[in-house]
């Protein structure tokens, strides 16, 4: 039977969210979780794996950091990574925009300063060497000392230790030797691409080569270019791939999407980068409606809200929810696309959903 979209669905809701485990062995199955700064109702990496950690709360990835084999660090974009991946993508020997002699030496001295420490809070740093501020890449003013170790730590030679009430405690980082034959960085590159492909699958060709060939760009500037055309040519080969909806779709080897199973009769409020719904043009081919991440949308403007979580029941994102805490309470603004679902047991699941949410911010 050859494989049809609603199989896609299905396949991509069940082998992303499956029975929760262990928060080092969720870490493990992922390999990646985007992060994100902002509250609200909990930080992004925390509602992703609320989903994935069996009696997970929010902040137990911080509050754990230390004792897991992962490093914050940049994949698709910024995030936590488990240490075999972060090794696959250093050392990060080649930059589009080289440091200036003045800048150069500034890290080198910043280097030493924290190696002498062991490991040091940005407000060490600045009272040491006070470097004055730079304009970030929103356009406003940042204090030149903690864009300089984020730069560092891009580029592998500081890594975050742990978090000091969200901040970041950079520590010296050691890598391994480089891939330097062809044949090394060919298996490099391919595993890379296989952990992306992993986490995202199913995927329409285009998707796959923007993830690929832009996005872990950023996480391999030494391997730039051809090099990733290449990795996301044999991946094409590689991969098993099939014609589905007028596109080709590609998954993992080992896996059918044709014996995915059935959803569970269940409610979920999504992170907006949580892999089920993360690329928003496979978003729109599986439910048919433009999700929209609205936090940096002036208010006037926004449709859905501040931080909508996509709302999954089953196998369909049918609508959206907008939570906060408010007077130490939970309150939940719920939007739908075509109305709600008149399913019998659709309303209980929603319920128990909230209050799921509830035990994993702590709250009454």
């Amino acid at each position: 039977m050859p494989v049809t979209l609603d199989d896609l669905r299905r396949f991509a809701v069940a082998r992303s969210l499956g029975r929760p485990t262990t928060l080092a062995r969720a870490l493990e199955s992922l390999g990646y979780v985007q992060a994100d700064p902002i509250r609200a109702p909990a930080r992004a990496q925390d509602l992703t794996l609320r989903h994935r950690v069996k009696d997970y709360r929010a902040g137990d990835l911080e509050r754990r950091y230390e004792k897991l084999a992962i490093e914050e660090d940049y994949f698709v974009v910024y995030g936590f990574v488990t240490r075999a991946l972060a090794a696959l993508m250093h050392p990060r020997s080649k930059w589009r925009r080289p440091w200036s002699p003045k800048r150069r030496k500034h890290a080198e001295d910043l280097l030493a300063f924290v190696r002498e420490r062991g490991a040091v809070h940005p407000r060490e740093v600045d009272d040491h060497f006070s470097h004055g501020r730079v304009t970030n890449y929103w356009g406003g003013s940042s204090n030149a000392t903690t864009h300089l170790l984020e730069a560092m730590q891009y580029r592998g030679l500081l890594r975050v230790a742990r978090r000091d009430r969200g901040i970041r405690i950079y520590a010296p980082q050691a890598h391994g030797p480089e891939a330097t034959t062809p044949s090394e960085r060919r298996a490099r590159l391919d595993a890379l691409v296989d952990a992306a492909v992993r986490l995202y699958a199913p995927l329409p060709a285009a998707r796959m080569s923007h993830l690929v060939v832009t996005r872990l760009g950023h996480a391999v500037p030494q391997w730039r270019g051809g090099e990733l055309k290449r990795a996301l040519q044999r991946a094409r080969e590689r991969l098993p791939h099939e014609r589905v909806d007028g596109a080709e779709w590609y998954w993992p080897a080992g896996e059918d999407p044709a014996r995915a199973a059935a959803p569970p009769d269940a409610v979920r409020l999504l992170a907006p980068f949580d892999p089920v719904v993360w690329d928003r043009d496979r978003f729109e081919r599986f439910w048919g409606w433009a999700y929209r991440f609205e936090a940096y949308v002036p208010a006037p403007k926004r449709k859905l809200g501040y931080y909508a979580l996509p709302l999954l029941w089953r196998d369909r994102v049918l609508g959206w929810g907008n939570v906060s805490l408010k007077g130490g309470k939970l309150a939940a603004d719920i939007g739908y696309v075509n109305g709600r679902p008149r399913e019998r047991g659709f309303r209980e699941e929603l319920d128990a959903e909230l209050e799921r949410m509830r035990v994993f911010l702590g709250v009454d």
